[in-house]
């Protein structure tokens, strides 16, 4: 009886190609995929929603804690920084100063260590479902901005409890709200393709996030606390306005904060992290989009 072998790898390969045959999860074209992503908004605006209304679904106050989290974090931060270590040494209305570096900054750390577990914490549903990856952490990053519009409520009634007045600067902040989500946006993509792979990413995102913090004056006016208090160099202060998180921070704070006068240099920073972090990171992880959920 003769034996008909099958047909080797490559010949099937061929045949596939031949006949305009595509894998299912094959990366398609990075204007295509855009256009994908673009098509499915209303299912990222649902899933982000749909995810930030069960988060607080099981508790007795329910949504209240949208307002309740960010008042308890900025009671404690001021009584350890502003208070029990003097942070609020040579800085004037520091707890709009501290309370505006914390919500600024937490907006970036929560969408960066959301944007790191996407894939790695949504495997069934990629391995059932065939959409453009990116739809997660782009959910991920509107479930923090619905998050943080709510923790800008509160800022802006302290910093007009601390008798700072309204002003026409004012009507910047949705400028850099733009700026900082698309830089939130292109870093939690570069973190999800590498979180995807790497698996002890999230057990080193804590230690990471710490040292950022604590790089990005949250706490302390940089150039006062490096230059003046430290004696380095202003080169080193220079740096560490560019990092992106200060950036947003300190032109956040240029705008609510009549005394603080930040280097024009962060604007551009701001600008600069924005859109390039936005367009390397849908590059990068377009790169790997027929790769993840397997394993």
């Amino acid at each position: 009886m003769s034996h008909v072998e099958d047909p080797a790898p490559q010949s099937l390969a061929e045949l596939a190609r031949r006949h305009g045959l595509r894998p299912a999860i094959a990366r398609p074209r990075f204007n295509v995929y855009l256009r994908q992503l673009w098509e499915r908004r209303h299912f990222v605006l649902t899933y982000a929603t749909s995810r930030n209304v069960s988060k607080y679904s099981g508790s007795a106050l329910g949504q209240l804690w949208q307002v309740i989290t960010p008042l308890l974090n900025a009671a404690i931060y001021y009584v350890m920084f502003g208070l029990i270590l003097g942070g609020s040494d040579n800085i004037p209305n520091y707890p709009a100063f501290l309370l505006t570096g914390m919500f600024v900054f937490t907006y970036t750390q929560r969408t960066v260590t959301a944007g790191a577990k996407s894939i790695s914490g949504n495997l069934s549903l990629i391995r059932a479902l065939h959409f453009p990856r990116a739809s997660l952490p782009l959910a991920y990053t509107i479930q923090e901005l619905q998050q943080l519009l709510v923790s800008m409520g509160v800022l802006l009634a302290i910093v007009l409890i601390t008798q700072e007045p309204v002003t026409w600067f004012w009507l910047m902040i949705p400028v850099v709200l733009l700026l900082q989500t698309m830089f939130n946006i292109g870093a939690g993509l570069i973190l999800a393709r590498v979180g995807s792979s790497m698996r002890d990413l999230n057990q080193l995102l804590p230690f990471i996030m710490r040292t950022w913090l604590y790089a990005s004056g949250v706490f302390f006016a940089i150039h006062d606390k490096v230059v003046n208090s430290a004696g380095l160099p202003e080169w080193v202060a220079t740096v560490m306005y560019l990092n992106p998180a200060a950036s947003y921070i300190e032109w956040m704070r240029d705008i609510l904060i009549g005394s603080h006068s930040p280097p024009r240099l962060v604007w551009v920073s701001c600008l600069v992290w924005a859109v390039g972090a936005l367009v390397f990171g849908f590059w990068y992880f377009w790169r790997a989009e027929d790769r993840y959920g397997r394993g």
